[in-house]
């Protein structure tokens, strides 16, 4: 949500009106003093958003309704849990969901959305009357109140089986000759941010789908946010073979796993440099948290949780927000059960998830 952020989506063509984003931020102002504020887009489509309603687009076109465009408050490509209302207090909060609304009344839009949102602003939302939905993310938490040592430590509190498949796991890249650095910030040099993008569409290439972020973006992330990234660079010798990059709250002790991709594939090595590798820094670093991202019920088997994500849905129609509303319920009840069966089947020692 920082400026610099917002700004260099925008700035680098990466989420901008020819790519389906049309800025519509809202502000809310007492004379000249910010009182609040909100990102919101008007969306021509459903990409990039991480939370999924082609669904009930579909149903909209089946029954010759526009669902597109929609209002959207949401961080582009970033499905990282946070405040979306930027506010001081719950009255703010409930001011900008009302100032939505009438946003989305006035432009006669099907809907408007609020992804992965923090508790504060899903209680604001749910109090206003919009509609919520639950997923789920797999984060890793560092051990409380005594954080891990190292990453030996961290294994041992891991099931011997789990702990077993990572060091064969981490074994396996070194056996391939693969070492892999760190760099943070101000040391990731243009030619470590170029291999890094050479990887990352590769990555899209191999899904066969197209990346979302310029090259721009990178490097304005580079001149405006450098103390924010971490990027893990494998190598061979001295030739890169891959990289993962991290987004990084130092402040908060937080990191985020953001993109990966190789040049050539080493067995493993995705493990090494999305997880293993970052979680080790995480844990010299004393970080709290690391986000693995969108999806992904095999990062359990690396150490990480199921954690509850939300997000909030305001519809105009009121057969439609009554059809998704019961669907919601419905859905909400499935994901409760699900992150039940997934804390059954934790990779930590009884003793250590008691």
């Amino acid at each position: 949500m920082r400026h610099e952020y917002l700004a260099a989506l925008h700035a680098s063509a990466s989420a901008v009106a020819d790519t389906g984003w049309t800025a519509q931020f809202l502000t809310v102002r007492d004379s000249d003093a910010l009182v609040a504020a909100c990102p919101l887009y008007l969306k021509e489509h459903s990409y990039g958003e991480y939370v999924f309603d082609w669904a009930w687009a579909d149903a909209y076109q089946r029954h010759g309704l526009a669902y597109y465009p929609k209002l959207l408050g949401a961080v582009p490509f970033t499905p990282v849990p946070g405040a979306r209302l930027l506010a001081r207090d719950a009255a703010g909060r409930a001011l900008l969901l009302k100032a939505i609304e009438t946003i989305a009344r006035e432009a006669r839009l099907s809907s408007a959305h609020l992804l992965f949102l923090d508790e504060a602003d899903r209680r604001a939302a749910r109090d206003a009357g919009w509609m919520t939905r639950g997923a789920v993310q797999f984060h890793w938490c560092n051990r409380e109140p005594e954080p891990y040592a190292d990453f030996a430590d961290f294994l041992s509190s891991l099931q011997r089986d789990k702990r077993k498949k990572i060091q064969q796991e981490r074994r396996k890249v070194r056996d391939a000759g693969i070492t892999l650095s760190a760099r943070r910030g101000k040391q990731i040099g243009a030619r470590e941010w170029d291999f890094f993008y050479r990887c990352y569409t590769r990555t899209y290439r191999a899904h066969h789908s197209t990346p979302y972020l310029r090259r721009d973006f990178f490097a304005r992330m580079a001149a405006t946010m450098p103390e924010h990234w971490l990027l893990f660079v494998a190598e061979r010798g001295s030739t890169p073979l891959g990289v993962s990059l991290i987004g990084i709250d130092a402040e908060h002790g937080n990191a985020y796993g953001r993109y990966w991709g190789a040049v050539e594939h080493v067995d493993c090595l995705h493990f090494e440099a999305c997880y293993y590798a970052p979680l080790e820094w995480c844990i010299a670093q004393r970080f709290r948290r690391f986000e693995g991202g969108a999806q992904g019920e095999h990062k359990m088997a690396r150490g990480l949780a199921p954690v509850a994500t939300a997000s909030a849905h305001w519809l105009a129609h009121p057969q439609f927000a009554a059809a998704i509303g019961d669907f919601l319920a419905r859905e909400g009840k499935a994901v409760e059960g699900y992150i039940d069966e997934l804390n059954e089947r934790l990779p930590f020692k009884a003793a250590s998830s008691a």
